[in-house]
């Protein structure tokens, strides 16, 4: 955030960020079924092929190094194409946490095959508004309508592109 705008947790705790994921054989190999896991999904939200990741809208880090997505948080069934990815936000009132899992949504739709049904949440227990989050996030009509919002969708594409949004 920028213009001299007071953040809502100006001192997050910053954590350490997971061991890129070791490639097998058959990892590589276009003839064997590779089926997508949950660290897949977990490597999609915290790195790209420019080893970006989805940003706080708040600071200049990523949502791994704050702890608001974990790979224990992340759960697949390819068999029944279905994605479910629990969220925690930094603080219980966070007033961002609709933009984060709406970037963390667009990010899977962009990411991943069409047949997946992807359900984005946040973590039970951790925000103040977690029912009205939740309930906006699983709204296709919401989420589509959202991203037809061209400001709306800058700041998530902004959320979604390299680490130099915030503190500009």
């Amino acid at each position: 955030m920028s213009g001299g705008t007071r953040l809502e947790n100006a001192n997050p705790l910053v954590f350490q960020r997971s061991g890129e994921r070791l490639l097998t054989a058959t990892d590589e190999d276009e003839n064997v079924a590779d089926p997508i896991d949950d660290r897949e999904i977990f490597d999609i939200l915290i790195r790209t092929v420019l080893s970006q990741s989805i940003n706080d809208p708040e600071h200049p880090l990523s949502l791994e190094e704050l702890n608001v997505v974990e790979q224990l948080r992340v759960n697949v069934n390819d068999q029944d194409s279905t994605v479910a990815v629990e969220f925690t936000p930094t603080i219980p009132h966070c007033s961002m946490a609709t933009l984060i899992g709406l970037s963390i949504k667009v990010k899977l739709l962009r990411s991943l095959p069409g047949r997946f049904k992807i359900d984005v949440h946040i973590t039970p227990g951790t925000h103040a508004s977690e029912d009205a989050v939740n309930k906006q996030l699983a709204d296709k009509e919401r989420v589509a309508a959202a991203l037809e919002n061209s400001q709306l969708l800058e700041v998530v594409n902004q959320c979604l592109s390299s680490r130099a949004i915030s503190g500009e």
